[in-house]
């Protein structure tokens, strides 16, 4: 089943007004990864698939087909220079610099709940005892209420834990008699999973101390990454981090800091009037 022309160029008008994703250059991509799910449906083409998304005004079918056409396999432990930085690095800053002990972490782009877990991970084994003086909830926001759905249940196969230690799995995990495993309720609790687009503005009432949004910005076009890492900014303490993907390229003119690849940092305050 292929999808027309004329239907490609509105998909890709529609959602890259709403969502920043650029799928002009993606016509191949969306009918593998649409067309058994469109006749699932019970349509026999994409023009009255399409037209029956356009009408539904909830929005839940188009943000079920940006989670097709954009979530790939991920696991744990994924892009690990980001976890070394994140224990080594932005935890011992943050622990010195955070006198009420709040600290605000967001994983921008969550799919399915893998890299929010983690890094929960990497808290408590980091502040051990203490972690339960610290008020650390990590946000996890994605556009795909699937996604969400899923990772709040927090149930992964086998293979997506392959790259963490064998104690971690002990630890965090409830092995069930399917082979799954379910991240266990004490660290499900310390992350909170919400609907948020990233072309939307950035609401929430504190700023981060850690913005991690890896592996999303590869679909958007240089002038969409750029309005979205402001906003990013915007919503970073000073001092704070951003994390992007390894794979994906930072506007040149940002006001982050580089510190190292796919990682930057916003400067305090008594930097910014420095230079």
């Amino acid at each position: 089943m292929q999808l027309s022309n004329e239907d490609h160029v509105r998909l890709a008008k529609v959602i890259k007004a709403k969502y920043g994703l650029n799928l002009t250059e993606k016509k191949y991509l969306i009918e593998s990864r649409l067309t058994n799910y469109v006749l699932d449906c019970g349509f026999d083409n994409f023009t009255e698939y399409l037209e029956s998304v356009y009408a539904d005004r909830s929005g839940i079918e188009m943000t079920n087909i940006i989670s097709r056409l954009t979530t790939n396999y991920t696991y744990f432990m994924r892009e690990s220079e980001h976890f070394r930085h994140f224990t080594e690095v932005f935890l011992k800053e943050a622990e010195s610099r955070i006198e009420d002990k709040d600290l605000r972490i967001w994983s921008a782009g969550c799919s399915f709940g893998n890299e929010p877990y983690n890094l929960a991970m990497c808290l408590h084994e980091y502040f051990g005892d203490d972690a339960d003086n610290w008020d650390s909830r990590i946000l996890a926001t994605d556009i795909s209420f699937n996604a969400l759905r899923m990772a709040k249940q927090g149930v992964f196969a086998e293979q997506a834990l392959q790259e963490l230690p064998e104690s971690w799995i002990r630890k965090y995990f409830n092995r069930h008699v399917n082979g799954t495993y379910q991240v266990n309720e004490e660290l499900r609790n310390d992350v909170v999973f919400k609907y948020h687009n990233l072309m939307e503005p950035i609401g929430f009432k504190k700023k981060f101390d850690l913005i991690v949004c890896r592996n999303v910005m590869i679909y958007f076009d240089e002038q969409t990454k750029e309005e979205l890492i402001n906003r990013f900014y915007d919503a970073t303490e000073p001092g704070g981090y951003l994390y992007i993907g390894h794979a994906e390229s930072a506007p040149k003119e940002i006001k982050y800091e580089y510190v190292q690849p796919a990682i930057y940092r916003k400067p305090l305050k008594g930097d910014e009037e420095n230079e």
